[in-house]
C-alpha cells in the first residue's frame, strides 16, 4: 500500500475523530487574526520541534489551560515559580528553554504590540516574504525560532503557502478565509 504524499491525502485516510482531521479541516492554513491565539500557535509550533505534532495536537488544551489560554501580558509576567510550575505539568513539554521561549517570545510581541499595534500587523507589514527571509526576521526577532519552526507556523496560520493541496477540498475554504490583497502576494 502506498503512503500518503501529502498532509492532506493522510488527513482523507484517518477516522473522523482523530485529532488531525479536526486540526487540518478547521485551523490549518486558515487566518488568524487574534494576537494570543497567533502566539499560542507560534509557542506549540515551538514546542513540536523534536516531537510529533500528533502529541502537539492531543496535548493541545492542556498548553491553553497551564499557559493562561496564551494571554500574551500573562505570560510575559510569568516569574520562576511559574517556570517551575510549568516544569513540572505532565500535560505539556517539559522543556526548559521552550519554556524560557515562551516567555521571552510573550516579552518580544508585546515590545512589536507597541510598535506596530498588534503581533498580526507586523506580521502583515512584513508579507510577503519569502521562507528564507522570514526564517532570518524571526530568529532575529524571537528565541527558538529555526527554519522548520517558522515555516510551519506561517504556512499553520497562512502566510506561506502549502498548507493544503489544490485538490483538497479544504484549500477553497482557506482562500475564501484570506483577505484580497493577501492572495495577490507571490511567497
Amino acid at each position: 500500500m502506498d503512503s500518503p504524499k501529502t498532509y492532506c491525502h493522510a488527513v482523507a485516510k484517518m477516522d473522523k475523530n482523530n485529532v488531525h482531521v479536526h486540526y487540518h479541516n478547521k485551523e490549518y492554513g486558515f487566518p488568524i487574526t487574534d494576537d494570543n491565539l497567533l502566539f499560542a500557535r507560534l509557542v506549540l509550533e515551538i514546542n513540536q520541534a523534536g516531537l510529533s505534532w500528533t502529541t502537539i495536537l492531543n496535548k493541545q488544551d492542556n498548553f491553553f489551560a497551564a499557559y493562561d489560554q496564551f494571554t500574551i501580558e500573562k505570560v510575559a509576567r510569568y516569574n520562576d515559580r511559574k517556570k517551575e510550575l510549568l516544569m513540572q505539568d505532565a500535560g505539556i513539554i517539559r522543556n526548559r528553554l521552550k519554556i524560557e521561549a515562551a516567555i521571552e517570545n510573550a516579552k518580544r510581541i508585546q515590545v512589536i504590540q507597541k510598535e506596530y499595534g498588534s503581533f498580526k500587523n507586523w506580521l502583515d507589514k512584513h508579507h510577503p516574504l519569502t521562507k528564507e527571509e522570514w526564517v532570518k526576521l524571526f530568529k532575529t526577532t524571537f528565541k527558538f525560532t529555526g527554519g522548520e519552526i517558522v515555516n510551519e507556523f506561517l504556512m499553520s496560520i497562512g502566510y506561506l503557502r502549502g498548507a493544503h493541496n489544490e485538490d483538497c477540498p479544504i484549500y477553497g475554504k482557506v482562500l475564501a478565509k484570506k483577505p484580497k490583497w493577501f492572495l495577490k502576494a507571490k511567497n
